[in-house]
């Protein structure tokens, strides 16, 4: 099995945008596997629709309160937009 790699980057799309005050809930699913990731701190200021693209990395983690891996969020130039902890 290949090791997920911090810079490896998954293609996703988005599924689902909430507007807060401040920030945007937003639902992706990865293109590959369907697997859904919520990120609850996108920036109000980002442009994100249903159905665009952008993508996931993956940091394999130690357990911390029974989560594995650190996702992030990041947009076609490689900016990184929001994290979680899954």
């Amino acid at each position: 099995m290949t090791e997920i790699r911090e810079v490896d980057r998954f293609e996703c799309r988005v599924i689902s945008v909430i507007q807060n005050l401040a920030w945007k809930g937003v639902t992706v699913e990865e293109k590959d596997t369907k697997g859904r990731v919520y990120f609850g701190r996108v920036s109000g200021e980002i442009e994100i629709n249903p159905g665009d693209t952008f993508y996931l990395g993956i940091r394999p983690l130690y357990e911390i309160e029974d989560k594995t891996m650190r996702v992030t969020l990041y947009d076609a130039e490689d900016k990184k937009l929001d994290w979680t902890l899954v």
